[in-house]
């Protein structure tokens, strides 16, 4: 039984990425990288040179495809002469949502070809072809935080949640914008290999083998940012870096240079909520994440937040999930 997971792990992984006319280049390059990083890496630690994954970028036909940046793509095969594929990834693009025939032809192939896929995936826009297939009825999805609430109207039987950077639900696989495609790569590498082998990508990349929080960190906070003035541009960034510590108005307004009460109305108007609802929104968003990916205990999660006490870390989840810590713990530790 252990020469037969052996052998499975060892087994080479064929990773099919969907390119076309009008596709974000960095859609596909990301992944692109990531496993390549990851065979090379394991081919070091193995003194072999057989790689751990063999990609191909796959179009409707051979001829080379322009990605919306200008960038010229020239694919390996075609969609029918593609080989069995262990994964397929669906990169987004201006054209998933404004070329109703692009969309339709990878959406048919896709919908063909996914009984004999272990894994299906999309990055950002590329839900646009996979969830008119039917395929994700009834699942968890997630994509670009610009495009969540018109997913949402165009297929209501899917369920998506907005903040997520990526969510498997059975074999379906849905990510955030752009970046969060090499967050979905690092999680199918560790998927596959490990830990140890997806940190180790992610340290030659750069980046996060786990982001922390979710793609709203990048959405409203932000744009609250850029709206603020320029006392209040790097608050919002420094809080989240420090929710463990004290961040009373009078701690942030000293941070600002300005008066509590001064500080509070200018607050409340660049970004729409009180210094304190925007604290605790960060602070739960973080726990949040920590619950779902750490084995440490509901009161630690709390005191790293920087909740006073664990009691009213529990009443503070459940008025803002309607779920307790516990229970949401339960349901999502695992994905």
């Amino acid at each position: 039984m252990a020469a037969q997971r052996k052998q499975v792990v060892d087994a080479k992984k064929t990773i099919g990425i969907v390119g076309y006319d009008g596709v974000q280049a960095l859609d596909i390059v990301g992944p692109v990288d990531s496993f390549s990083i990851a065979s090379a890496h394991l081919a070091s630690e193995r003194h072999d040179s057989g790689p751990a994954y063999e990609v191909l970028v796959l179009a409707p036909s051979r001829r080379a495809f322009v990605a919306e940046s200008g960038i010229v793509i020239r694919p390996h095969r075609a969609l029918e002469a593609a080989p069995p594929l262990d994964t397929v990834i669906v990169p987004g693009g201006r054209a998933l949502r404004l070329q109703p025939a692009t969309n339709a032809r990878i959406g048919h192939w896709l919908k063909a070809r996914a009984p004999d896929i272990r894994r299906v995936a999309s990055v950002c826009t590329g839900i646009y072809a996979l969830a008119p297939t039917g395929l994700l009825d009834g699942r968890r999805v997630t994509t670009h935080w610009r495009f969540t609430s018109e997913i949402a109207k165009l297929f209501p039987k899917v369920r998506v949640d907005t903040d997520a950077l990526f969510i498997k639900d059975g074999q379906f696989y849905t990510s955030a914008g752009i970046t969060a495609g090499i967050d979905l790569a690092l999680a199918l590498i560790e998927e596959d290999y490990g830990t140890q082998i997806a940190l180790a990508v992610a340290r030659y990349l750069v980046v996060y083998l786990k982001r922390p929080g979710g793609q709203e960190q990048y959405s409203e906070p932000l744009r609250f940012q850029m709206k603020s003035s320029d006392r209040l541009s790097d608050l919002a960034p420094w809080i989240r870096g420090h929710l463990h510590q004290d961040l009373s108005v009078e701690t942030l307004a000293a941070k600002a240079c300005l008066s509590p009460r001064h500080f509070t109305r200018c607050f409340k108007r660049a970004f729409g909520v009180t210094p304190g609802e925007f604290v605790e929104h960060m602070r739960l968003d973080e726990a949040r994440r920590r619950l779902s990916t750490s084995g440490v205990t509901i009161e630690d999660v709390s005191e790293s937040v920087g909740f006073a006490s664990a009691d009213s870390f529990r009443r503070a989840f459940e008025r803002r999930f309607g779920i307790a810590p516990s229970i949401y713990r339960g349901r999502f530790s695992a994905a």
